[in-house]
Parts: C-alpha cells; structure tokens; sequence
C-alpha cells in the first residue's frame, strides 16, 4: 500500500510539473492543446488571395502550400466605417489559430463597420526570423494600397494579434517603415505603419523570465545571437511613433504570463503613446473573444469603447 501511495504521489508531481513547469516544451504543448480546442471545426472563409502575386520572397522551393495569404472580410460600399485590421492569429510561430483567433475575430470586426484582413504567415519548421515579420509588413502595405478598391480609409488600419501573433502585431507596430519609394512594386513603396494595435495576450519579450520558450525558439531558434533576442523584445523598441494601443491579458495565464502586456503598457506610458489595457483574474491562455464567458467577452465591447473614442468607428 505504501509502495502505491508512493507511487501515486509521483504521478502527482509529475502531471503538476506537465501543467505549470516552466521548460519551454511544455508551454508550447500547452498553448497548442488550449488554441487546438477551438479550431476542431473552422468557419467558412471569404475571398483568399496570396500575398505576393509573383515569387515570394525567402520561400522554399519544397514548399506547395498557398501561403502567405490574406482571407479578407470586406465590407461593401456604404457600410463599413472605412477602418480596416489585420488579423494575425497565434499559435507560438508554429501554427495558426485561424478559428477562434482568425475567422472569429473577423466576423466581430464586421459587425462593428470594420474591414477584417486575416494573415496567414509562414512559421516554423520551415520558416523563421526575418519570414514572419515580412509577411506581416507586406500585409500592411498591402491593405493601404488597396485602400480605394476595399473601401477603408488608409489611415484607419490596424493590426491584431493574439499570444505569439500579438508578438508578430507588435513586431509591425515597432519595427515597421515608411516603404521603400525606389522599389518596382507599388506595394512596397506604401507604409507599413499601423494607425492601432490590438494585443491579446500578447509574447512582448524574449529577454526574461517572462518569455515564451516556444515561440522565441520557433522564431529565433535555440541558441539565439542576443541583439535578435533584444531585437524583438518589443517593450525594448517602443519609439514616440509607436501607434495607439489596447491590450488584454489575465492574471492567471501560465503560457504567456501577464507580466508581458505589463512591460509593454509601461512603456508605452513612458513615451506616452494612448493605450489601455484590461487584466482579467482568470482565463487563462488563448481565450480569443471569450464567446462563452460573458466576463471575458466583455473586453471586445471595452476594444469597441476605445476605438470608437479614438475615431476609428466613426465614418
């Protein structure tokens, strides 16, 4: 009997260590199994298209699926506001949660007059830094300049992004450009800047106890040079153009801990760039808009406050 308690008592400590250690396997395996949940059955998309028209850039020659593309939830003429979001679900740079952090996300934008643009980047096995971050740059470009034929207003784009894609959102809204006005491509010669982020339990850094192991190995690898590692601890590159921004988080997420939209929201007040931020005691990791939680859903109509009081709601 004694022999089984014992037993028992290490099985224990063993599922305890499963769900709360901090090795960078397990938070990976943990956001997967939380984002996995929700995209069991996918909604229908609208019209896709890729990203780049011709070759894509850094993409391998083994590899035949259709990516990077943009899935766009337009609105018609007359209907939207004219604001625009690109939407960059997560999945720790080594999946996309196209359901509950994509599709979801973008039918809630419609509702309130916005244009919802989903990004679907290239991510790791087979693609690593600087391939994520150029596809959201060329995401950007690409929505302002097809503003007129979409019906948005070029300056009333934002971004999204939950957990890892809140990394890659605010990767764009620290390390984005003005174009490049010698380029052959139009789209390229436009802004990568977008007007607002929108963070959801967002990866911020790389340089702490607070990363996440999983996506900073996905994106940078194993051993990374430490000017990447401060490169794209994005807390670190926040400028006095950094765009306005909204962050959500709980308290009791283990995957991508709180203190991430802390750090973020802290110096976005040091340079004193408008944000706001809601912390929930619970939720956990990868909640998306909380649909079946009428506390967590709440934030989705704070996010509609505060973009409506900064004029994105507005026509």
């Amino acid at each position: 009997m004694s022999r089984f308690i014992g037993l028992l008592c290490l099985l224990l400590i063993a599922f305890s260590g499963v769900v709360y250690a901090q090795d960078e396997a397990v938070d990976v395996a943990v956001e997967t199994a939380v984002e996995a949940v929700a995209d069991v059955a996918p909604a229908p998309s609208n019209q896709t298209i890729p990203l780049w028209t011709e070759k894509v850039p850094g993409k391998l020659e083994s590899d035949e699926k259709e990516w990077p593309a943009l899935t766009l939830y337009l609105l018609p003429e007359g209907v939207g506001n004219g604001s625009a979001v690109v939407i960059c679900p997560g999945g720790g740079y080594g999946h996309l949660a196209m359901d509950h952090e994509g599709h979801q996300v973008a039918r809630w934008l419609n509702k309130l007059g916005v244009a919802g643009i989903i990004l679907q980047y290239r991510h790791a096995p087979n693609y690593h830094h600087p391939i994520p971050m150029q596809d959201a740059l060329r995401a950007m470009r690409t929505v302002r300049s097809r503003s007129a034929e979409w019906n948005i207003d070029p300056k009333k784009i934002g971004i999204i992004g939950f957990s890892a894609g809140g990394h890659l959102a605010s990767t764009v809204g620290t390390h984005f450009d003005e174009g490049n006005k010698m380029s052959k491509d139009p789209i390229e010669t436009v802004s990568s800047r977008p007007d607002f982020m929108i963070l959801g339990y967002p990866v911020i850094t790389f340089n702490n106890d607070y990363h996440h192991g999983g996506s900073m190995r996905n994106l940078i690898g194993k051993n990374p040079d430490p000017k990447l590692v401060e490169y794209y601890s994005n807390h670190l590159q926040i400028s006095p153009y950094t765009p306005p921004t909204f962050l959500v988080h709980s308290s009791d997420d283990k995957v991508v801990p709180v203190e991430n939209s802390l750090m973020f929201f802290k110096e976005l007040s040091r340079f004193s760039i408008p944000a706001e931020m809601h912390i929930y005691q619970y939720g956990g990791h990868g909640f998306g808009l909380g649909p079946k939680d009428p506390v967590l859903n709440s934030w989705t109509k704070r996010c509609e406050d505060w973009m409506r009081y900064l004029g994105f709601l507005t026509k």
